[in-house]
């Protein structure tokens, strides 16, 4: 298999890997791009797993007999080797778990598939920050969501941060892209999907209440920090719906208020 050693940082192969730091730089070619990166041995084996193809990989020496197999499953996919100050001067950070891999991002899935099979499902309005967006797919796939919709500006489930908070739940997940303009739900409502909007409203019923009501398909709708929910999305909803609190507290970090509600809400059987 090709195995490339790296003198240095300079290698013109070697573009998919630089400025890795430049959060506006990877939102705008990552897409264009066609790809996204894969940090550390457990994300990139779980995106492999879940049948991405790499274009190449990018790791320092003692990380080798650990990926070993997966090198060998890829014979024709270059990897560069090199040691941790060539690594940190092509990506611009230090790389703790030692390697990387440049992925070929997945066509985009189709919503009516997505929904077809699906009885619990997350969807996230206007979420931006990565950190939260991987912390919410990270509970989804723990705790039974079926799928993630993300309306068109929400962050990029792919970029490196939110992969690896999510510790690959963004490839274990289906999810899909909601049309641009406002946030339309009629097509959950085709699958017979009753959804309820997390949000502080006067009419908002405790989450417990909610659950207890057994939806046999059920949507939950979460908005971005500080504005939650728009009033388009809280008039699509068919119930608001809260989690109480003690200690004066009124809310909860979008994530937080995610895993607290997929565990409530999750399917259970009769009796």
């Amino acid at each position: 298999m090709p195995r490339i050693r790296l003198d240095g940082p300079a290698d013109s192969l070697l573009s998919d890997y630089r400025g890795l730091t430049d959060t506006q730089l990877r939102r705008r070619t990552e897409p264009a791009g066609g790809l996204y990166i894969a940090e550390g041995s457990k994300v990139l084996r779980r995106a492999v797993a879940a049948g991405h193809t790499p274009r190449s990989f990018l790791l320092t020496e003692k990380w080798l007999p650990g990926l070993e197999d997966v090198l060998q499953h890829f014979p024709d996919v270059p990897a560069f080797i090199g040691d941790a100050a060539v690594l940190e001067g092509i990506t611009g950070f230090h790389l703790h778990r030692g390697a990387l891999a440049a992925m070929n991002r997945p066509v985009p899935a189709r919503l009516d598939v997505v929904l077809k099979e699906a009885r619990r499902v997350a969807v996230l309005e206007d979420i931006g920050d990565h950190t939260n967006l991987g912390a919410v797919f990270r509970s989804a796939a723990a705790l039974g969501i079926d799928a993630v919709l993300l309306s068109p500006g929400c962050a990029d489930p792919l970029y490196r941060r939110a992969i690896r908070v999510s510790m690959g739940g963004v490839f274990q997940v289906p999810w899909a892209r909601l049309p641009e303009g406002p946030l339309d739900l009629g097509l959950l409502r085709e699958f017979g999907f009753a959804i309820g909007a997390l949000a502080l409203t006067p009419d908002a019923v405790g989450i417990e209440e909610f659950a207890a009501e057994r939806h046999a398909r059920l949507a939950l709708l979460l908005g971005t920090e500080g504005n939650g929910l728009s009033d388009v999305a809280l008039a699509s909803a068919d119930t608001a719906v809260r989690i109480p609190m003690y200690g004066g507290v009124d809310s909860l970090n979008v994530a937080a208020a995610a895993a607290v509600a997929f565990w409530e809400c999750r399917e259970r059987t009769a009796g």
